[in-house]
């Protein structure tokens, strides 16, 4: 479980986080939804430790980031898997290597450890034999898949993932969200996913944090927001004409139910 209270951070006199606090579960997948400037990026950051907010707390499982020692925080990075928007794979290194670099990194397991680790992480995206060819050589699909396996190579406890659908289209959108719920699931992680598709917070949103402006307009899970009359989040959620004709039928259900 990570949590945080009373969050702030600012970049000169722009305040972009403003006093949040949420608790992402562990076991569920945990989105943070929200406009483009919305704050959802340094919330992440700050996560990952990368922003220091100046005001608040984030503590992961109960140890409180800013209060670590220089080993503890190095111990912790090794707790983490990371999903990039992108995939951000080496593009020199083979899919088998990309998905070993952690282990290499932050590990001393020998290389047939490493890379029977690889081979199960590999069999568990459905990626088996695929070792040996480069991120060039493999779709867009396959190269999230390699990000995935690569990010829970280590066993994290927490899995964050920025924009995991970016670039994708929709039905590998579909296999991308019900992976990483299958594995959230699997693996008991606290996982928590920056995105602003519709579809993966109605595919896979068991907790959900809306940012506006900087503030945690709304919390809730994937059935409340289709059903909540929050402004902010109706007019983000059924922006497109799409989502306006569910609104609608949904409203029509509703009065229909209400007429009998």
């Amino acid at each position: 479980m990570i949590e945080i209270k009373n969050i702030e951070k600012s970049f000169g006199d722009t305040k972009v986080l403003k006093g949040i606090s949420a608790v992402f579960e562990t076991g569920k997948t945990n989105l943070i939804i929200g406009q483009s400037g919305s704050g959802k990026t340094v919330m992440i950051k700050s996560l990952l430790g990368i922003h220091t907010p100046e005001v608040g707390t984030i503590s992961f499982d109960g140890r409180i980031y800013s209060k670590m020692t220089p080993d503890e925080k190095r111990t912790l990075r090794t707790e983490i898997g990371m999903v990039f928007q992108g995939s951000a794979l080496f593009d020199s290194m083979t899919v088998e290597e990309n998905v070993g670099f952690p282990l290499k990194m932050f590990t001393s397991k020998r290389n047939r450890e490493i890379r029977d680790r690889v081979n199960e992480v590999l069999q568990r995206v459905n990626l088996e034999g695929s070792n040996k060819k480069f991120p060039a050589e493999i779709s867009g699909g396959m190269q999230k898949r390699v990000a995935i396996a690569r990010a829970i190579v280590n066993n994290p406890k927490y899995l964050f993932c920025d924009e995991p659908n970016s670039g994708l289209d929709p039905e590998t959108s579909i296999v991308i969200d019900e992976l990483i719920h299958e594995i959230t699931k699997e693996y008991d992680i606290t996982t928590v996913i920056n995105t602003h598709d519709m579809n993966s917070v109605l595919q896979i949103g068991e907790n959900i944090i809306f940012l506006k402006n900087g503030k945690k307009e709304w919390e809730g899970d994937k059935e409340e927001i289709l059903e909540t009359r929050n402004k902010s989040i109706i007019e983000f959620v059924y922006s497109s004409d799409l989502f306006k004709k569910v609104r609608e039928n949904l409203l029509a259900e509703e009065e229909e139910e209400d007429n009998k």
